[in-house]
């Protein structure tokens, strides 16, 4: 039986993340793909241009139409953009039977411009987060949940400690804004106490555009698989560092990766990646 993955998340007419990164990456992992649109960005390579948020009624309508019809393994949430939307999408997720839930708390574009209201943080820790299956935070994301300043791997552990506390069920913590280290490290902790770090080499690029949203994305294809959240965390670290690796090359400011890398490069022995148990 094909696995069902769902997006809930803001439109990128560039092409590199949002709704259209995260259907290629279900796509190239092997699940169907469904989705509902939050809102839609007038966005490029450059940075974005213009957003304009869908109206809450039809965001509850798309979730309706996709839950009441398709079998779910997995969904992931990334641009939600007000404080409205959150709670619509925390309402309606609450009256269908649970599902692995990735939460990836898209506050900022790559070109600075801003996909969160102010107003909507505090209804992201206290209607969203609390649901999450995984949380899925960059350095600035996690420094704006937290209010804490994340320097190092010992405030990384401090921060998603925190994180934990809000009531996320594990966090994936992309260590990749870090600059006391050569190597992109990726923290995991879980409320149950499995914890350890992915390395692997940090890749001289502008071209990251959509990141995020794709690493998000490959752990909910995994999960919708029925994959355990430990194999579907290491594959998605794989699937994002090929797809960063094997550039693109399109646009004049930060590109898109590269969904097809991890297909392209065929079933191999994958030793991008260097898993480091902590405890």
């Amino acid at each position: 039986m094909t696995s069902v993955a769902l997006t809930i998340a803001g439109s990128d007419s560039g092409g590199g993340a949002g709704i259209q990164a995260d259907l290629k990456t279900f796509q190239e992992l092997g699940t169907f793909g469904t989705s509902v649109l939050t809102a839609v960005t007038a966005q490029n390579t450059l940075g974005v241009h213009a957003v304009q948020p869908i109206e809450t009624d039809i965001v509850i309508a798309q979730i309706d139409a996709v839950l009441n019809d398709f079998t779910v393994g997995a969904a992931k949430t990334g641009m939600l953009f007000s404080g409205e939307i959150i709670e619509a999408v925390a309402d309606t997720l609450s009256q269908y039977e649970r599902i692995p839930l990735v939460i990836d708390p898209v506050m900022i574009a790559k070109g600075g411009a801003s996909l969160l209201q102010e107003a909507a943080i505090a209804a992201l820790k206290e209607r969203l987060i609390p649901t999450a299956t995984l949380l899925t935070p960059n350095i600035p994301e996690a420094e704006v949940l937290t209010g804490m300043t994340i320097v190092s791997m010992h405030d990384m552990e401090n921060a998603a400690n925190q994180l934990l506390r809000m009531g996320a069920g594990a966090v994936l913590l992309k260590g990749g804004h870090r600059m006391d280290t050569r190597d992109a490290e990726d923290l995991f902790m879980s409320a149950d106490g499995e914890c350890f770090l992915m390395r692997s080499k940090r890749i001289k690029t502008k071209d990251t555009h959509g990141t995020g949203c794709t690493f998000a994305a490959a752990v909910t294809a995994e999960l919708a698989k029925g994959a355990p959240m430990r194999d579907a965390v290491v594959t998605a670290k794989h699937f994002i560092h090929a797809a960063i690796e094997d550039g693109l090359y399109l646009g004049n400011g930060h590109g898109p990766t590269n969904h097809a890398a991890f297909r392209d490069r065929g079933i191999v022995e994958r030793k991008d990646v260097e898993l480091i148990g902590k405890r």
